[in-house]
């Protein structure tokens, strides 16, 4: 089987992943199956896929004959399962982030979809490995990891499971290149593969900071947006779900050990029903149709902009030791695809000296008493180049 092979693709779940993984399918020239469990859900992502799709068109970004096309003969909707992946050559799940459910469907896909089909999982951060357990065929089965918005982010993680065949993670490779993104080879199924795993460190650091309350949600936000980021750290939080960083840290917590895991105020948060945008109430408060209001005069002096890209930097390397990943430049490649900016940590970090990395690193891991920001041997020297 070769990537010419694949005609047809089951997109699995209508939501915000899903919606916008079938239009970049569809984009691509491919067919698609679009499947939820609801009529409403899979109108709603039928509905956004062409809302998109007025809006590229109308800024001639595709052309007449493909939006027609799709519209008419690419898109397929469905409520069920057996329908969607019944002549699909590659399923994608992006169902939500609960193991058991994951593993369920998958079963169900495995048992209606043919013999030569490919399965996916759209999963941010589990294990590929133990989904694909869930089927009779775990050499056809790997990660396809796309960043929201998929159809402006051009990061594409394609993840080896223990048992995916190199014949499969090629074809995952060049379907990615077939959708015009960047596709990164991730070699080892690893609790948040590459970039939340790397993205992890910084959310731990965050959360110390604001757990000891040195520091305001408004007044590091303010600091980090006065620095030229796009959305503060308590802002982008807000913005994903309070309920969906605490569940995300957990499973970090469980897979990778107790440093890992979330710091008491946004457990707190979260059983109080303050979700972030979804709630109106997180970090911020959330107006109808509006960003939270930050006051720039209270940026603090008190935080180190660099201190987020040092344990970025250091919790790449652990990836290499790991065998996740070959070089330190695929973590970059996947970090600026996945976020849209023009660097990566590990190209930031060799303009600083290496001293000033390890020292931070070494303060950082003593006060706030996590060894996960200990500098690893491969920052310290230890006969490589981090």
């Amino acid at each position: 089987m070769n990537i010419n092979d694949i005609k047809t693709v089951a997109m699995i779940g209508a939501g915000d992943m899903g919606h916008g993984i079938a239009e970049v399918a569809l984009l691509a020239g491919y067919r698609v199956n679009l499947y939820d469990i609801k009529e409403e859900f899979v109108e709603k992502g039928k509905k956004r896929i062409f809302e998109s799709l007025d809006l590229l068109l109308g800024k001639g970004k595709i052309p007449a004959e493909l939006d027609a096309a799709i519209r008419g003969q690419l898109l397929t909707t469905t409520t069920v399962l057996a329908d969607a992946v019944g002549e699909a050559d590659l399923v994608i799940e992006a169902i939500p982030e609960i193991m058991d459910l994951k593993k369920q469907v998958f079963a169900q896909i495995d048992a209606a979809a043919p013999a030569h089909t490919l399965l996916a999982s759209n999963t941010s951060t589990m294990s590929i490995s133990e989904i694909a357990a869930a089927t009779n065929r775990p050499d056809k089965v790997l990660g396809l990891h796309y960043f929201n918005p998929a159809v402006l982010m051009r990061l594409v993680e394609v993840i080896k499971a223990d048992e995916t065949s190199e014949e499969t993670m090629q074809i995952g490779m060049e379907f990615a290149k077939k959708q015009k993104k960047v596709g990164v080879y991730v070699k080892k199924d690893s609790p948040g593969f590459i970039v939340n795993r790397v993205n992890h460190a910084t959310s731990v650091l965050i959360g110390e900071v604001l757990e000891r309350g040195e520091i305001e949600p408004e007044a590091l936000d303010a600091f980090m947006r006065t620095m030229g980021a796009a959305m503060g750290p308590c802002e982008l939080t807000d913005y994903v779900g309070i309920d969906v960083a605490v569940n995300v840290a957990r499973y970090f917590e469980q897979t990778m050990g107790p440093e890992y895991g979330p710091p008491d105020h946004l457990v707190k948060m979260m059983e109080a029903g303050k979700l972030g945008k979804k709630s109106g109430q997180g970090y911020f408060e959330w107006p109808d149709d509006a960003r939270p209001k930050i006051d720039f005069s209270k940026a603090t002096r008190k935080f180190n902009f660099f201190w987020p890209f040092f344990v970025q930097i250091n919790e790449a390397t652990k990836l290499i030791q790991e065998g996740v990943v070959d070089t330190l430049e695929e973590v970059d490649l996947a970090m600026m695809n996945s976020s849209g900016m023009p660097f990566g940590p590990i190209s930031l970090g060799r303009q600083i000296s290496k001293l000033d990395l390890i020292d931070n690193l070494e303060f950082l891991a003593g006060y706030f008493g996590k060894a996960m920001f200990k500098p690893t041997p491969r920052v310290l020297g230890g006969g490589h180049k981090y």
